[in-house]
């Protein structure tokens, strides 16, 4: 039993990783999670029954707290990497530009090589 209920929080905590987070308003042990001024207000209802059944004050809110900070790093990179990759898109819509208007003066001029 110990054993499934460590599975089940390691899985729950996953899922906390993904964004899939139930904010569902149910009662929870006084020992419950709160991340001030942060989206995660309780915990599940997974999460207050496994405490429940383990006897143990866990205290998940360092573990919320480097999910949150680790979510909000992941954000921060997909901006970069957007920005990033919207700059290249320009560079190479005018690279294109250019090379078609080199093009054109080439031949233009009347220049026919290979």
């Amino acid at each position: 039993m110990e054993g499934e209920s460590q599975v089940e929080l390691r899985e729950h905590i996953d899922s906390l990783a993904t964004g899939e987070l139930n904010l569902g308003g149910h009662p929870c042990p006084p020992q419950g999670v709160g991340v001030q001024g942060g989206l995660i207000q309780t915990p599940s209802p997974e999460l207050c029954r496994i405490n429940e059944d383990q006897k143990v004050a866990l205290d998940l809110d360092p573990y919320v707290k480097k999910l949150l900070n680790a979510r909000r790093r992941v954000v921060l990179v997909n901006n970069i990497l957007q920005n990033a990759q919207e700059r290249l898109r320009r560079l190479n819509h005018s690279v294109a530009k250019e090379t078609v208007r080199r093009r054109a003066m080439l031949e233009a001029g009347g220049y026919q090589g290979k």
